[in-house]
């Protein structure tokens, strides 16, 4: 059976214009001058850890340690407070009886309360986290990781995502994509950005899944 592998922010979750106010702030003050809609273009779908050390070959400047943990409690705070699920979510999973899991380049901490905070979390069995493999997205090692775990053949899993390095991840595990421009940090370029990285088929509303799922299987 088709394996659905879900990304989580921006597809389950509209963390993203949240995650990427703190991200573009916190890159500025270490030297690489960003605003929060061009972190939004250029860095969603990254990990934390392979940000930083892009920032640092950029800057050339020592990364503190504390870091990540600083933009992680900042976060977590503003997620529990101001986090939502995307629009039809809940629906659009309950109808789809497809095996899924979450595979997202979040740390597994920001993937459990963001599924948590949201009720998501009953919807989805196993979900792995970045902090798993060795490369981040866009090297296909998460998603073929999580289709390793639960027994699936690459070319029977159909990912959801919302950014570029996450469907040219799908496209180097040999999985097709679902490309998903619903979320709060989707631009007018976006729908073709992601078709250009790889994904069969672009939804705008959670309300599509569905159809779009059946049309690849």
């Amino acid at each position: 059976m088709t394996l659905l592998v879900f990304d989580c922010d921006g597809v389950l979750v509209d963390s993203e214009p949240i995650a990427n106010e703190i991200l573009a702030r916190t890159l500025t003050s270490l030297g690489r001058p960003m605003s929060a809609a061009e972190s939004m273009r250029t860095q969603v779908g990254k990990s934390l850890v392979d940000i930083l050390r892009e920032t640092r070959e950029i800057t050339g400047r020592h990364i503190p340690d504390d870091v990540g943990a600083a933009m992680n409690r900042e976060l977590f705070a503003r997620l529990r407070t101001d986090l939502r699920a995307m629009d039809g979510v809940r629906e659009a999973l309950a109808a789809l009886p497809q095996p899924r899991c979450v595979a997202s380049s979040s740390v597994p901490e920001r993937i459990a309360l963001a599924l948590e905070t949201t009720g998501l979390a009953p919807f989805f069995e196993r979900c792995f986290s970045a902090v798993e493999v060795r490369h981040g997205k866009p090297a296909p090692d998460l998603f073929l990781h999580a289709a390793r775990a639960l027994r699936s053949a690459p070319g029977d899993c159909i990912v959801i995502e919302d950014s570029v390095a996450g469907a040219r991840a799908a496209a180097a595990a040999g999985m097709r994509c679902i490309g998903f421009t619903g979320g709060g940090h989707a631009n007018d370029a976006l729908a073709a950005r992601l078709t250009d990285a790889g994904a069969a088929i672009v939804i705008s509303h959670m309300r599509d899944l569905p159809d779009a799922v059946a049309r690849l299987c």
